[in-house]
């Protein structure tokens, strides 16, 4: 019988698990192969800069099986810090038994006891509607706003095309 899911920050003996959460992830929802040593440094320096954000897994059996970033954004308007839910990807075999949502309360209670957050913000692609229901069922909704971005010239994340 398998054990209960527990819930923890990431600690640096998970970065290869995270690594490669990441890379899946990039390759099933966007179908980018990402440069593992970009990313594997990427993940190395958040998990040892907790000042640019913190992952949090999920773990059963001593095996992770899920994951998230959370990286901060300030906004002025509300005196208070967005944490932006970035990263997410939970093993195939794991899914819809509601590790996210585990994953996500541990975030809402963290950040209870946290008075400076005023709340959470992520994005997600747009034919990605299973998520899309998963963040709304947890009480998320869908803003106004659009991302836009611009990468310096030279900066390269991803393999070329697949």
């Amino acid at each position: 019988m398998p054990q209960e899911v527990l819930i923890r920050f990431a600690e640096i003996r998970d970065v290869l698990v995270i690594t490669k959460f990441n890379r899946a992830m990039a390759l099933e929802t966007e179908q980018k192969e990402l440069i593992p040593e970009v990313i594997s440094k990427g993940v190395d320096k958040l998990l040892n800069n907790p000042n640019l954000g913190f992952y949090v897994v999920a773990e059963r059996d001593n095996e992770v099986i899920g994951s998230l970033m959370v990286t901060t954004e300030w906004s002025d308007w509300r005196n208070g810090m967005f944490w932006w839910i970035q990263s997410v990807y939970i093993e195939p075999s794991e899914r819809r038994k509601g590790i996210y949502t585990e994953l996500y309360n541990f975030i809402r209670e963290s950040a209870n006891n946290n008075p400076s957050i005023c709340g959470f913000r992520l994005y997600v692609e747009k034919e990605n509607i299973l998520a899309q229901n998963a963040y709304e069922a947890l009480g998320m909704m869908e803003t106004d706003y659009r991302i836009y971005e611009e990468l310096k010239p030279g900066t390269r994340f991803c393999m070329d095309a697949i």
